[in-house]
């Protein structure tokens, strides 16, 4: 009988990882040494998405799949779990967290779905708690999440406690408070107290982009991308010059700036 080619992954991943006939290299990771191999497979997907390379996509989710298969081949040496039981976990999951699509649970409005995809979360956390132990609402917020994953998720966390704003209004007010509470540190010359400032302001422009409905992780790699096409367009003017940017004064940089705002946008490139 054939093997599945999950199947063949699994047994490749097996014999790489062999002590006698494997591959050094796989043979001495363990879970923490693939920690930033594994962030940088979901990145890559990431771009792939957002570069529309579908072709690129299959290849990065394998990629990314196989990151998977590594950790759970490490932890079935262990005798902590395998593949298999990774699979059966999540299909659990799907389940527990889906009562309107296979259970009889019916929901009105997507606020109450994510409520009760919510409270599901809460309570496999609460399950893997030792008894008697009670644990802080947001806890379970991965520590190495990107600072504005991470702000966002905890911020969500508390607001399905009820600490949120009811509406945008109050955020938007609160921005302003914070921003100019950066400018008093600046003008303090207090390095740490600026840092701690624009740390607040930061935050509560998460806390804006919630309200607004905005991913702000997406919204900041967008803003990110267009500086880039932008500085682009400038660097491109200057060299057919023949200079360089150090060359330029402000003004002209400032210049060029509106100018690639102007082209790009006329060229469908731009936001």
């Amino acid at each position: 009988m054939s093997l599945t080619k999950t199947q063949e992954l699994l047994a490749l991943m097996a014999r790489l990882r062999d002590p006698e006939k494997g591959c050094a290299w796989d043979v001495k990771q363990d879970f923490h040494s693939l920690i930033p191999y594994t962030i940088e497979e979901a990145y890559e997907v990431a771009d792939a998405i957002e570069r529309k390379d579908f072709d690129d996509l299959r290849g990065e989710l394998g990629d990314l799949l196989l990151q998977v298969v590594f950790h759970s081949r490490i932890a079935e040496e262990r005798g902590l779990f395998n593949f298999e039981q990774v699979a059966a976990a999540i299909s659990e999951k799907l389940v527990s967290r889906h009562p309107h699509v296979f259970a009889d649970v019916k929901f009105d409005t997507d606020e109450q779905r994510q409520q009760a995809w919510d409270d599901a979360k809460a309570e496999e956390r609460r399950q893997k708690q030792p008894a008697q132990q009670t644990e802080s609402v947001l806890a379970g917020v991965a520590q190495s999440l990107p600072a504005l994953v991470q702000c966002e998720k905890i911020q969500n966390r508390a607001a399905s406690h009820g600490f949120d704003w009811p509406e945008a209004e109050p955020v938007f007010d609160k921005v302003r408070e914070e921003l100019q509470e950066v400018h008093e540190a600046w003008q303090s010359g207090d390095q740490p107290h600026i840092q701690e400032e624009i740390g607040d302001l930061l935050l509560v422009v998460v806390n804006l982009a919630r309200h607004l409905k905005v991913n702000p992780e997406i919204a900041l790699r967008e803003a990110t991308k267009k500086f880039t096409r932008r500085f682009n367009y400038i660097e491109k003017q200057v060299e057919a010059s023949g200079r360089e940017l150090r060359d330029c004064e402000l003004a002209e940089l400032d210049g060029l700036w509106n100018e690639a705002k102007i082209h790009l946008k006329a060229a469908h490139k731009d936001g």
